[in-house]
């Protein structure tokens, strides 16, 4: 049983390994001449105008959820579509409910008016 283990132990250990002997060489091996331009925070060519920590609109995150809800939808419809034929009456209202959970989703980020952009 643990026999089959071996070749995939083998292989995360020599990824490991040459992960490893290819960041000691680049260290080793690599210029370091530390200077206070190269030190300091790159922001566009630019000096930074304000905090980094300044709140987002909420637009943002209302088009993040847009998009997992369409990427999750995608994502398992094709599987579904594939086995139609064999998953029968379950499937198909198991499905359905799925896609009523993804439509109140989408109808809460249309009046929220994440698709609508100024």
């Amino acid at each position: 049983m643990l026999e089959n283990y071996v070749p995939i132990i083998l292989f995360m250990s020599l990824a490991l390994g040459l992960a490893v002997l290819l960041l000691v060489l680049g260290r080793a091996l690599g210029p370091h001449k530390p200077s206070q331009a190269k030190s300091s925070p790159y922001e566009c060519g630019f000096e930074a105008f304000e905090d980094a920590r300044m709140k987002f609109d909420v637009r943002f995150y209302l088009v993040a959820i847009l998009f997992i809800l369409f990427d999750l939808e995608i994502a398992f419809l094709f599987p579904w579509a594939v086995v139609m034929d064999e998953i029968g009456t379950f499937g198909i209202v198991s499905m359905l409910i799925f896609l009523g959970v993804l439509v109140v989703g989408f109808i809460y980020e249309w009046k929220k008016g994440a698709l609508e952009w100024e």
